[in-house]
């Protein structure tokens, strides 16, 4: 199953929620991702720009893409983004089909 990283920021409806009521999310996030027939990898807040890293894995994009909106229409959050993700290993078949595709390209202007 495809590897997805998303980062998240509290917004302050989020933070708000958090001080009334402070719990571990870990569960609500996990409980979200298998309803789409996925599974929280981990689960990491932080510092910096941002408040959350969760890894998880989801049956394709659009799972990954549809559990951050659903978050993301809660408030809880101000901004939020995510990525796939490869495992090294996984990565080389990718370098490899790039391999032949190199050269192909006609970039502007030629």
């Amino acid at each position: 199953m495809p590897i997805f990283i998303t980062y998240a920021t509290y917004s302050q409806n989020g933070v708000r929620g958090m001080l009334k009521k402070p719990a571990d999310r870990t569960g609500p996030v996990k409980a979200l991702l298998k309803k789409v027939g996925g599974k929280l990898l981990a689960f990491y807040v932080t510092t910096g720009e941002n408040d959350v890293v969760v890894i998880s894995e989801a049956p394709d994009g659009t799972d990954a893409v549809a559990v951050g909106m659903a978050v993301a229409a809660s408030g809880a959050v101000s901004k939020i983004e995510t990525v796939r993700a490869w495992k090294a290993k996984d990565f080389v078949a990718i370098q490899k089909k790039a391999a032949k595709l190199a050269g192909a390209y006609s970039p502007p202007g030629k």
